[in-house]
Parts: C-alpha cells; sequence; structure tokens
C-alpha cells in the first residue's frame, strides 16, 4: 500500500520488547503513522505489503539482529530509510555493517525524544526527495524517448514540397523542377532575394532526396572573410597558420555523403570559386596546408541574392570603358544565351565571354547573339565527332592553367590560384608543353 500525497510518512519499528515499543510509538504517532513489529520475521512481512519511508529497529533482538534485518530489507523495500538503536558497546561492531546494510543512521542508547524524532524525520523527508526525483527521472526518461521517437519518425517522413506556401501558386514552376532532381548529384543553384526562403528549399531537396540520411550542412559565404570562409570549408592541418594548433575538417568533409549549402556564393573570390570548381569536376578537396587532396562525394546546393542579368550588365560596362566602344547595351536574345550556358570556369569565363563580344561589336550596336561564341550561343561546348569526355576535361584543364598564369603571372601564384602545389603544376605544364 503506498501512501497518497498529503498523508504522513510510515515508520515501522521493530523491537522484541513491547515497552520499548510502546515508548517509540509514543514518541513518532503525532507526526508519523506507525506501524509495529516483535522481530525481524514479522517486519519483513510489513514490509512485503507496505510502502515504508523508515525503519527504527533495535540491533540486538533474538533470532534477527537489527543489521540482518536491515540487510534483508534491502530485497523487500530498497529505497526505505534504515536507522539502528543501539548500545554504545555496540558501536564497533556496528561499523562494518553500516555501508552493507545501507544504514542510513544509529541512534545511541538511551535516546533522546527529541533526538530520535528530528533524525526520523530527515529520514523521511530524505526518503520522499528520493522518490520524486526517481519519479522526475522516469518522466523526463519517458519526454525523451518520446521526443527520440518522434525526431526517428520525422527523418523517416521528411517535410513535404506540399507543405510549402506558393507550392501550389508562385513557386508551382520551381517545384516541379525540383522535383525532377531529388534523386540526381546535379549542383543546383537557387537565385532569389534575401529572406525568400532559399535554404528552407535547398533542405526540401535534401531531405526528399537519397542523400537525406546523410547530413545536410548550411554556410553563408558572406558571413565570413575569405580565408577564415576557405578553412570553414576546406578544413585545415596543424601549423596550416597562426593559430591552427590541430588539424580540422572542413565542412566539405562532415557533409561527406549528404549536401551542403552555400549561401551568398555569389560573394566568394574567384579564387575560392576555382577551389570550388575542383570540388565539383573531380570530386576532391585540399585542406589548408595539405600536400594531398582527399575524395568527397557532396552535393553541392549553392545560392545567391545576386541578379544574374544585372552582373551581366555590369561586366559589359567595364570592358565597353575599358575598350572604348560605344555599345549601348546587350539584346534580349544574347542575354538569355548568356544566362542559359553553364560557364564551367566559373566569373572569369563570363568576363572572357563578353570581353571578345566587345571586341566584335561595333560602335553604337547592340550587343547580340551574333558576336558570343559558338558553344554559348548552343549552350555548351560545341560537339567535335570523335571527341571524348577526356579531350573535354584536358581543354578545361588547359584553358584554367594558361588564365591563371596569365592574372598570376608567377607559377607559385597560379598554383595557389588552382589549388595545386607549385611541383604538380610545373609537371602539369612540361606535360602540356606550356
Amino acid at each position: 500500500m503506498s501512501a497518497e500525497a498529503g498523508e504522513p510518512a510510515t515508520v515501522l519499528i521493530v523491537d522484541d520488547e513491547p515497552r520499548v515499543l510502546d515508548s517509540l510509538e509514543a514518541v513518532l504517532a503525532a507526526e508519523f503513522r506507525v506501524l509495529r513489529a516483535g522481530g525481524g520475521d514479522a517486519a519483513l512481512g510489513i514490509l512485503a505489503h507496505e510502502d515504508v519511508a523508515a525503519i527504527v529497529t533495535d540491533h540486538r533482538m533474538p533470532g534477527m539482529t537489527g543489521v540482518e534485518l536491515l540487510r534483508r530489507s534491502l530485497d523487500v523495500a530498497p529505497d526505505a530509510m534504515r536507522i539502528v538503536l543501539t548500545a554504545y558497546t555496540d558501536v564497533d561492531s556496528l561499523m562494518d555493517a553500516i555501508n552493507t546494510g545501507h544504514i542510513y543512521h544509529f541512534i545511541a542508547k538511551p535516546w533522546d525524544p527529541n533526538e530520535l524524532t528530528v533524525i526520523v524525520r530527515r529520514a523521511t523527508e530524505r526518503h520522499r526527495l528520493h522518490r520524486e526525483n526517481a519519479r522526475l527521472r522516469d518522466e523526463l526518461q519517458l519526454a525523451y524517448n518520446g521526443l527520440r521517437r518522434e525526431a526517428a519518425e520525422a527523418r523517416e517522413r521528411p517535410l513535404s514540397f506540399e507543405r510549402l506556401i506558393g507550392a501550389d501558386t508562385g513557386l508551382k514552376r520551381q517545384v516541379e523542377l525540383a522535383r525532377k532532381i531529388l534523386d540526381a548529384d546535379t549542383t543546383v543553384l537557387l537565385t532569389g532575394e534575401t529572406g525568400t526562403g532559399k535554404e528552407l528549399f535547398a533542405r526540401l531537396i535534401h531531405d526528399n532526396g537519397s542523400r537525406r540520411r546523410a547530413r545536410f550542412v548550411a554556410q553563408n559565404c558572406a558571413a565570413l572573410p575569405e580565408t577564415l570562409l576557405e578553412s570553414e570549408l576546406f578544413g585545415h592541418t596543424r601549423g596550416a597558420f597562426t593559430g591552427a594548433i590541430a588539424d580540422r575538417r572542413g565542412l566539405f568533409e562532415e557533409a561527406d555523403g549528404g549536401t551542403i549549402f552555400l549561401d551568398e556564393v555569389g560573394d566568394m573570390s574567384p579564387a575560392l570559386q576555382l577551389r570550388l570548381l575542383r570540388v565539383l569536376q573531380e570530386g576532391e578537396i585540399r585542406p589548408l596546408g595539405a600536400s594531398t587532396a582527399r575524395r568527397v562525394d557532396v552535393r553541392v546546393i549553392a545560392a545567391t541574392n545576386a541578379d544574374l542579368d544585372t552582373e551581366i550588365r555590369a561586366v559589359l560596362r567595364r570592358y565597353r570603358t575599358r575598350a572604348r566602344r560605344a555599345i549601348p547595351g546587350i539584346s534580349p536574345e544574347a542575354l538569355r544565351a548568356l544566362a542559359a550556358y553553364p560557364f564551367p570556369g566559373n566569373v572569369r569565363e563570363l568576363e572572357n565571354e563578353i570581353e571578345r563580344a566587345v571586341m566584335l561589336c561595333d560602335d553604337g550596336q547592340l550587343l547580340g547573339v551574333q558576336h558570343l561564341s559558338d558553344r554559348v550561343r548552343q549552350g555548351g561546348p560545341p560537339p567535335s565527332s570523335g571527341r571524348t569526355l577526356n579531350d573535354a576535361i584536358e581543354h578545361l584543364k588547359r584553358r584554367m592553367i594558361e588564365d591563371a598564369l596569365r592574372e598570376c603571372r608567377t607559377v607559385t601564384g597560379a598554383a595557389e590560384r588552382l589549388g595545386l602545389t607549385r611541383q604538380n603544376l610545373q609537371q602539369m605544364l612540361r606535360r602540356r608543353q606550356l
């Protein structure tokens, strides 16, 4: 029988002398519910059916001593507080028993009624606190298990595109496009103003795709200076720079097997864009200070709030000023062709394309599709019979090396720009006779 909330705690007193039991009950009954037992066996029988907060027992009793009773009571009432009444001559013999019997306190005879009441009160209060702590631990464990189940169910049941505001109206076309590339490893670029939910859209692509069981890692590229962003993305080795006291994995390694979302990717420097291009093409990263590359399997979803049309017009203004050409603008057809072309060489290839078109355009004439290269007009590299994928990659590598050498003017600078060691770049130059 358990004590109800608000009821006095139950105390079991055990002694083989009835007059001692009467004295104990007279002292304790004013504050506690008191149960009596004339020996160890009777006490164990009561403990099997009653919820007892404290046991107060004499030590020397015929048949079963008080310490033996308390040891055996651990099986039937493990959380009850145990108090022994003993004479001074018994103190030495009880020292070992205090630990083995989990005895809370022993009281020397003759006992003082006030002292006895205080000790029993503290024992029952401690018993109540233990019970309350156990109850709270159980409730916390249940709540934790429930949250774990909910989290596991949420992982198994990813966020749905249907729950996205605007999925059936303004974002319908974007949702349809996203569904088509869910299970592909295609790199995705999301464009839109700040605060329009690009990261949420990226997470929806990840959570509904084949990589959803792996990590989704996000990084705002505009939030960190270039040197810190490079370390954050690619990691570093110990001693790579001042303060690098240990090796550190970058976000690309953290997202291995999953998805990395790069917000405001347009704010990356050209050098970092070149390193990102290597990840996209080769699936390799090289941490700062490392001499070897590491393979990663990561899907990249990038986002920018930059307007590509505005960027193209800005590049056009810069190069027409440099070439002293009176070109009033760019035709809608040329703008669409430039916006549709993937530009594997990133911003530098776009600039080279516009610079070439400006040189071919006459004063007073709009820059049109006729001024663009064949590969941009056709939306990709010109087809050639017998050209293999390795040929295309080799062509791209050669062009990137030439661009890096032209811009940096030194082999060391070009190697750093390309994410290579100086020795590796020199070997590539010899093989290509550059």
